[in-house]
């Protein structure tokens, strides 16, 4: 099998049938066999017995269906497990990826990258979604240093060697072009068509926003610190501990050479509070080093990525 196509649904009732025939044409001339997985995210309308019917008419049509509404990152994760194809590639289920883009993707791919993003050059949204995607692909590229103008868009191809070791939850799903960065993956990008929802409603909110950024902040944690994380917490503890002992030594001076009391100033209790915070942020430290130890203890987990061997 050379290609998988993912498809996270979740109340696509009236979009699943069109776009698994705009997926069946525009795949028509791909000489290895393929598969389209649709993961039903939880649906509460007719989408799993729409895809059910589908299925009947053609065996390439895989389902995995989700007891609840699990989010968009599980829905991937879950299609990228059982996905056969040495390439992946992933897509909304509202019709507004356009599947005659994938074998663009496909191209670029051969030209030596791991994963190719598609870019909604021009997006047939709403301004306020606009205007909060700009917002956040802004915010992504100043914190994480990845150079793809749209982290938002889900038509994207993959090499299925780059999905084994990732771990998606929350809305990690828009960070995976960066997360497979770090890891020395190559990342292409090109322009793609972006079309209006013409049926169902639309999943986005300024709740996804805010999850999204919050999730941004743990990536970057993890990505730097994962490995040593008492770099940050006791780099920080000592920063603290070490003002704190030095408010402390002035204050001790000014009490012993002009006998000014200390129980009543402020910056007095703020040295010893400065202190002992920095203490916890050492001790904290210790406890997440011994944290990672066990993390990458257990199973397979490594924290590197090896490209080739030779022997």
């Amino acid at each position: 099998m050379k290609l998988s196509i993912v498809i996270p649904t979740y109340n696509e009732e009236k979009n699943v049938s069109l776009l698994h025939d705009e997926i069946s044409a525009a795949l028509k001339n791909i000489d290895a066999g393929y598969e389209i997985i649709f993961v039903d995210d939880g649906s509460t309308d007719g989408t799993y017995s729409a895809l059910k019917e589908m299925r009947g008419r053609d065996g390439r049509v895989k389902i995995v269906k989700f007891k609840k509404n699990f989010g968009q990152s599980a829905a991937m994760a879950a299609g990228f497990e059982h996905a056969k194809g040495g390439i992946v590639v992933t897509m909304d289920a509202d019709m507004q990826n356009d599947p005659s883009d994938i074998p663009l993707l496909l191209v670029e791919l051969e030209k030596g990258y791991d994963v190719v993003c598609g870019w909604r050059k021009k997006r047939k949204d709403s301004i306020s979604k606009k205007l909060f995607s700009r917002f956040a692909n802004l915010l992504r590229r100043k914190l994480t240093g990845a150079t793809i103008h749209d982290s938002g868009c889900s038509l994207r191809a993959y090499r299925k060697e780059c999905l084994k070791s990732l771990e998606l939850y929350g809305e990690m799903h828009r960070y995976i072009p960066a997360m497979l960065s770090w890891k020395g993956y190559r990342i292409g990008e090109v322009r793609t068509n972006h079309r209006p929802r013409a049926h169902g409603r639309t999943k986005y909110g300024y709740q996804r926003l805010i999850k999204g950024f919050l999730d941004l902040i743990l990536i970057l944690f993890w990505q730097k610190y994962s490995m040593r994380p008492i770099h940050l917490l006791g780099g920080s503890g000592i920063v603290l501990a070490i003002i704190g002992v030095l408010l402390g030594l002035y204050l001790g001076i000014e009490r012993l050479a002009f006998g000014t009391p200390l129980g009543d100033r402020p910056l007095f209790m703020l040295a010893i509070l400065m202190i002992i915070v920095g203490i916890q942020f050492l001790v904290f430290g210790v406890l997440a080093d011994i944290l990672v130890r066990i993390y990458y203890g257990q199973g397979e987990r490594k924290y590197y990525t090896v490209e080739e061997v030779l022997e």
